[in-house]
């Protein structure tokens, strides 16, 4: 009997592409879609897609979908909380992996595993150290369909919100962005491709730009003058309306 397991989904194009080795691979029974989703604006946190298109993905690739509602910018205590109270939930079914999408974020990886060894559940990263323009042109080659949604200023501007990630999208990025955005460059959803029954429909709606405070750090002892805040930064947003 396959070990089960719960899938950490994002919606976007990582998440698509592990999800679709993990099926593939045939390892593990998938019972599960688990998604973050801001509870004040019914969305998916920093991707920013309605919760209703994040539903119609779930039904057409046939995975039940389990969301998890967080509140706006939460700390993470409050985080750890809601994820451990799910997975509680989740364990109690028979759950003994959760399986993500993360590539080579090092800190990240340890972070995941460490909280799941406290629950006694094993972490699975089926992309891990891949190289990141071999997954995107794999993505590419195999039919998946995605959509940027959210783009961090920092590194992009407005102009790639909305962009279907193609051979075009790849060869404008600048080289210092990870063509998977796996520095949190960008975010996407992910709308057709051999996991889907049949192709999420949607319109493209406004591209709106919003930005949230630099997180607070203690500056109780702080005595250089020349040390100042971190400044705040923003990101586009393109805004995906179900058809």
């Amino acid at each position: 009997m396959k070990p089960k397991a719960v899938f950490n989904w994002s919606s976007g194009k990582d998440a698509t592409l592990a999800l679709y080795k993990t099926l593939q691979n045939d390892t593990f029974d998938v019972n599960y879609l688990l998604t973050s989703i801001s509870k004040q604006y019914d969305r998916i946190s920093m991707h920013g897609v309605r919760t209703a298109l994040l539903e119609q993905q779930a039904a057409s690739i046939g995975i039940p979908l389990v969301k998890m509602e967080i509140p706006e910018m939460p700390t993470m205590e409050v985080y750890e909380a809601v994820m451990q109270n799910t997975l509680t939930g989740l364990k109690a079914e028979g759950i003994t992996h959760s399986i993500f999408g993360d590539i080579f974020l090092e800190d990240l990886r340890l972070y995941r595993e460490n909280k799941l060894a406290s629950m006694d559940l094993q972490a699975v990263f089926p992309l891990w150290k891949i190289p990141t323009t071999a997954l995107i042109r794999e993505f590419i080659a195999l039919g998946f369909k995605t959509i940027v949604t959210c783009v961090n200023e920092k590194y992009l501007d407005k102009s790639f919100a909305g962009r279907i990630i193609d051979d075009s999208f790849i060869n404008d990025l600048p080289d210092t962005v990870d063509p998977c955005g796996e520095n949190g460059e960008f975010h996407t959803f992910t709308f057709d491709g051999p996991l889907f029954k049949e192709a999420v429909r949607f319109e493209i709606g406004e591209i709106v730009h919003r930005k949230y405070e630099a997180p607070k750090t203690d500056t109780s002892c702080n005595t250089d003058p020349e040390k100042t805040p971190a400044p705040d930064y923003g990101f586009w947003y393109c805004d995906l309306i179900p058809k």
